[in-house]
């Protein structure tokens, strides 16, 4: 199976949820600023509704192919 440019692009959107998610649960963790930790939750949200697309887009490519 090989991997287009729009798997490869969802996979590394896919991780920078998880990265995203990992530096919020360590900043709740340590205590952080509220308002530190509130913009990470909308990058992370964010990060999330792009990885969702992309993810969509390769289901529906993979299904035309």
């Amino acid at each position: 199976m090989q991997f287009g440019l729009v798997e490869i692009i969802a996979a590394i959107a896919v991780l920078v949820v998880v990265g995203t998610l990992v530096v919020g649960l360590g900043g709740f963790a340590r205590g952080a600023d509220p308002k530190t930790a509130n913009r990470r939750m909308w990058w992370r949200v964010g990060a999330q509704a792009v990885a969702l697309v992309l993810i969509l887009l390769t289901v529906w490519l993979r299904g035309r192919g």
